[in-house]
């Protein structure tokens, strides 16, 4: 178990899972927490907590898992749909899910040239309870959330298929996903 304000820690889970497990083919951060409120009335502590949790947490586990996933590998982490459009009353949410995104982004670009793949995984609203969960607030109204397990196993059967087949630039097979590499006439 780690603890995502532990960030050194959570640099070490790529490491000791390559000594653990002798290859390391991707690596999947599914860590996160939800929180609500209008941002002027967020608590400054609540709003580190956001992005400690969503965005310097994962950001920590894939810089460590960087220099272990074998080249052809994946680096994935969920950042949600909300990125893509953020509702009123998720400021603080949304921008430490949007962080993750970014540099999500920047790595993919980083890590290119030994053909791994960098997954931004959009997914929906699940129907799992997450914001009902919420550290601060209350979320706003959602629509039915989709089916987690289908959402999974899409997720999961595009990240296999990153292994099988070296990312190319192109959306991945989930439409909800979003493969975070750059064009290739961009500069590094």
């Amino acid at each position: 178990m780690l603890d995502a304000y532990d960030l050194d820690a959570c640099a070490e889970a790529g490491p000791w899972a390559l000594s653990v497990l002798g290859r390391l083919d991707g690596v999947l951060v599914t860590v996160g927490v939800a929180g609500f409120g209008p941002a002027a009335e967020v608590p400054n502590a609540a709003a580190e907590h956001l992005m400690t949790v969503n965005a310097l947490c994962p950001m920590a586990v894939l810089r460590g898992a960087v220099s272990t996933v074998r080249d052809g590998g994946f680096l994935a982490a969920v950042s949600g749909a909300i990125v893509n459009a953020p509702l009123a009353g998720t400021a603080d949410y949304a921008a430490s899910k949007s962080a993750l995104a970014c540099w999500l982004g920047v790595l993919a670009r980083e890590v290119r040239r030994r053909r791994v793949a960098v997954v931004d995984a959009r997914l929906p609203h699940l129907d799992t309870g997450f914001a009902s969960r919420a550290i601060v607030g209350s979320p706003p109204p959602l629509q039915q959330g989709a089916d987690p397990a289908l959402e999974v196993h899409e997720l999961v059967d595009a990240l296999l298929g990153h292994l099988e087949d070296p990312p190319a630039h192109r959306i991945a097979a989930a439409p909800q996903l979003v493969e975070a590499a750059a064009p290739s006439d961009r500069p590094d």
